[in-house]
């Protein structure tokens, strides 16, 4: 049985701490990443949406360059959209810019009503070169 090993980004958040959980857990040769949002250094939500989407993938990217993996490896996606229809034409922009060819990851977005003062949450899983 594999033992699970916590990854975290090297500028590691303040949510991480505050909340009390790991960026990313490595069992195997899976990547689990925990949901990430688009907050500043301290932790607090970027008020401009589009921007806010943008740095959820940045902190996405920075979290799989940490266990030595790329958008590339990821093979499962899924968001959380507090309001998925006024925000979808958005978060299609930044992710045909995030995954611009095939293959794509499988994606599942999920409706909901609370993200702790954020409008867009992503997690994955990826496979460990």
């Amino acid at each position: 049985m594999s033992k699970r090993e916590a990854i975290f980004p090297a500028n590691r958040h303040a949510l991480y701490e505050a909340h009390g959980y790991s960026a990313a857990i490595r069992s195997g040769d899976l990547l689990f990443v925990s949901g990430q949002v688009g907050s500043r250094a301290d932790g607090s939500p970027e008020p401009d949406f589009t921007r806010q989407v943008e740095l959820a993938f940045d902190n996405l990217q920075a979290t799989l360059a940490a266990a030595g993996c790329s958008l590339d490896d990821i093979v499962d996606v899924t968001t959380f959209h507090t309001d998925p229809q006024n925000q979808f034409d958005t978060i299609m922009q930044v992710k045909q810019k995030v995954f611009p060819a095939k293959p794509y990851p499988n994606w599942t977005a999920v409706g909901v009503n609370w993200l702790s003062g954020f409008d867009f949450e992503i997690k994955v899983i990826a496979r460990i070169p």
